[in-house]
């Protein structure tokens, strides 16, 4: 067994995360993972391992403790902390933001009601994108999550803990072993098999780079996933943000006149008209974000998930 600890950069206060199930997979229940710590297999090598990690509740003094039923020498520590840091978003510096966009009439309320708030993702880029493809469209998430679930049972190495089997991730070698209509079998569409499978190819044979992808600047980012196969404008955004980097772009995406995704939301939140908001205008609206668009939009999309909640809870 292994044990570690893992400081992160505050303001974190990772329990704010509970409460958004976009961020959990079919396994988790947040009741649970409160009071048993969050369990996910993590790449180690060429194997998965089982981590939990329990956090000391703490916003301005955050701590991550990990647990591993496998003995974990230094290095593979090393590397299962890159992973972990990047769900968790432990290296995410916030607080210029809290500072540039406390008087924002928008944003400003979000980070005081919100204090501590950073996203989770998953462990690369390559599982959030086969989260994304696979679920887009979908609007039952239950659903979408169990699809997903079941091409990792199918795909990915299995791990053993504590009398629990977990699927891991598959890894791009896993899925190009794959076929569509063995995809198109656990809930997916083929077209939506054909998609990962073909990302999966691309990454093997070098077409296309997780590691250049995961740290290039946003505007790069953006115009090569966008060509991904299954990806396109409104996914390329949302991936966007997932990544271990607060900034992003927002570029325009019009469709017969109308904006959308991300930047239409943003627009009408200022109280603005999408469809007739220019390039300059735009960026005076979100000029308290340079550099930390990423992270501001969370704020935004939290705030949002947290109201819909509350509002359904009144109806019930």
């Amino acid at each position: 067994m292994s044990s570690w600890t893992l400081p992160s950069i505050p303001p974190h206060d990772w329990f704010l995360c509970l409460d958004i199930d976009q961020y959990f997979d079919h396994e988790h229940d947040p009741e649970q993972v409160f009071e048993e710590g969050f369990k996910r297999p993590i790449p180690v090598g060429d194997r998965d391992v089982m981590i939990t990690a329990f956090f000391n509740g703490n916003p301005e003094e955050p701590e991550f403790h990990f647990e591993s039923p496998e003995p974990l020498d230094r290095s593979e520590i090393e590397e299962a902390n890159k992973s972990l840091s990047r769900i968790l978003g432990t290296q995410l510096d916030l607080r210029p933001l809290y500072d540039k966009a406390a008087g924002d009439p928008v944003l400003g309320s979000k980070l005081t009601e919100l204090y501590g708030l950073k996203r989770m993702s998953r462990a690369n880029l390559f599982e959030d994108t086969i989260n994304r493809i696979i679920q887009m469209r979908l609007s039952h998430k239950p659903t979408a999550k169990k699809m997903v679930y079941k091409v990792r049972k199918n795909y990915g190495s299995l791990v053993t803990a504590q009398g629990e089997n977990v699927p891991a991730w598959p890894r791009p070698h896993q899925l190009v072993k794959a076929d569509p209509m063995s995809i198109r079998k656990l809930g997916p569409t083929r077209r939506k098999g054909e998609f990962i499978i073909g990302f999966a190819e691309d990454l093997l044979s070098g077409e296309e780079d997780l590691d250049q992808l995961e740290h290039c600047d946003p505007q790069t980012f953006y115009d090569t996933i966008r060509d991904v196969r299954g990806v396109g404008p409104t996914s390329a955004q949302q991936l966007m943000l997932f990544r271990n980097r607060t900034d992003a772009v927002f570029p325009s995406n019009k469709s017969k006149g109308k904006e959308k995704g991300h930047r239409r939301w943003i627009i009408m939140s200022y109280g603005g008209d999408p469809e007739h908001t220019s390039e300059k205008e735009f960026r005076q609206m979100t000029a308290s974000w340079e550099d930390y668009e990423a992270a501001a939009l969370e704020f935004l999309f939290v705030n949002w998930i947290l109201r819909e909640k509350e509002k359904k809870q009144s109806e019930e």
